[in-house]
């Protein structure tokens, strides 16, 4: 066994995505020893992403929105839902109000996670590129207090104390070591996508930059500007529908469903082969135990119609971190990660929630407001603008409230809900004790 150079850090971080990034980057910043372990090299691909606005916030608050100027990405000002008809509905970001960030950004994930990553490195993280995570080592007590991995020709231990699974779908410790990942029963799904390359902007029949969301009767397609001339387009739907056919097929009969994304792409030659995912959606209630932290995707991950899964990386590897470097000052360990756990659950959950309402409304967003009759009123503008752009931790929105209160829509097990938004908290408590007294 080679033990190399270093083997005792403050902290391990296992995945090299935004969750880890963060995580890292966090915690080292804070003057602390570092290793992050990435299987892969970057820039590796990734699907083309469309980023939200309170993304946007938290990277300004980290200091590192100014490394993704919009001369380089597409700048996203809204989200638009469309159908079959060609009728659609958009969601207008600037109309959140109350000093909150109005627009967002569209690039491809190999790009904005490099970017991450090398913010991470400039802290003080040691990155090892293709380093393959083979387990964790635990002490008699079951402790979680290091890694085997293997770099090079070699396997090699390090030990830590914590560990932080940023590993995504791979889940180190929430799906190999816990077995504790369940898969989400209510979204068994798969997706296909590919790129298209020099698409004509001109084409485009809503706004530049915008997120296009279409919905049809057996799922829905995503159109994702992720350079100026370049379209991600994906389409998913309920795995049944591949019965008796093939990606490609489901593929390009479902983008002939919905024409305003099908006419960007109609005389458009270049594009990428199809690719697939399945069964991609699952959660965990284990979040943090003893010497371990679950970040990202490792722990919840769920359909990406609304484009929330880098923000919830983001903010879940912010918290991670500030609580590593909480239990390294040497704050108690059980209420450190108590709370950790019951904030990461409140924005996933929330997330979810939106999910099922988009899913239980024959994929048509608009369906959805329009079912909530006199509410629909008053949520249209800064309340679905707002949750749009990732208020999941609010108490005031009416919208994510209704959410929370349908049963039919638990995912978790019972957990404390953690009000208070990450990303705008001085707004957010102001408005909140605004409520408060008008009540």
């Amino acid at each position: 066994m080679n033990t190399g150079p270093q083997t005792d850090w403050d902290a391990i971080v296992i995945g090299g995505g935004p969750a880890g990034s963060i995580t890292a980057q966090r915690i080292a910043a804070a003057g602390h020893r570092v290793l992050l372990l990435e299987r892969r090299t970057f820039p590796r691909f990734h699907i083309g992403e469309s980023m939200l606005p309170y993304t946007a916030g938290i990277l300004d608050q980290l200091g590192i929105l100014d490394q993704f100027p919009g001369s380089e990405y597409p700048v996203k000002w809204g989200a638009e839902f469309t159908g079959p008809t060609g009728g659609f509905r958009r969601v207008d970001f600037t109309s959140q109000g109350g000093g909150r960030k109005e627009a967002a950004f569209q690039c491809e994930r190999a790009q904005f996670d490099q970017v991450l990553l090398r913010n991470a490195v400039a802290a003080g993280t040691q990155v090892l590129e293709e380093a393959r995570v083979l387990g964790v080592i635990t002490d008699d007590d079951g402790r979680v207090t290091g890694v085997r991995y293997v770099h090079g020709d070699s396997e090699h231990e390090a030990r830590a104390r914590y560990v932080m699974d940023a590993s995504g779908r791979a889940g180190v410790i929430s799906h190999q070591y816990l077995h504790s990942r369940q898969p989400n029963e209510k979204l068994q799904l798969v997706a296909y996508y590919r790129h298209y390359t020099g698409v004509d902007e001109a084409t485009n029949p809503g706004v530049e930059g915008d997120i296009q969301v279409g919905h049809h009767d057996q799922g829905w397609l995503w159109a994702i500007p992720i350079h100026k001339d370049v379209l991600s387009i994906g389409a998913v739907t309920p795995a049944a529908t591949l019965r008796g056919t093939t990606p490609e097929a489901v593929f390009e009969e479902h983008l002939a469903r919905v024409p305003r994304i099908r006419c960007r792409v109609e005389n458009v030659t270049e594009f990428s082969e199809v690719r697939g995912e399945s069964d991609y959606c699952y959660y965990t209630d284990t979040l943090a135990g003893p010497g371990f932290f679950i970040v990202g995707d490792a722990g919840c991950f769920i359909d990406p119609v609304f484009s929330a899964g880098v923000y919830l990386a983001v903010v879940s590897g912010v918290r991670a971190g500030d609580a590593v470097k909480q239990l390294l000052a040497g704050e108690p360990e059980a209420p450190v990660q108590a709370d950790y756990q019951d904030f990461y659950k409140t924005g996933y959950d929330c997330y979810t929630r939106l999910i099922y309402a988009f899913y239980d409304s024959d994929f048509n967003f608009g369906k959805y407001v329009q079912s909530l009759g006199e509410l629909s009123v008053k949520i249209e503008g800064k309340w679905i603008a707002r949750l749009l752009s990732g208020d999941f931790w609010s108490r005031q929105n009416p919208v994510a409230q209704l959410l929370r209160d349908n049963r039919d829509y638990d995912t978790f097990q019972p957990f404390t809900v953690v009000y208070g938004c990450p990303v705008y908290p001085e707004i957010d408590a102001a408005e909140s004790a605004e409520l408060a007294g008008a009540r």
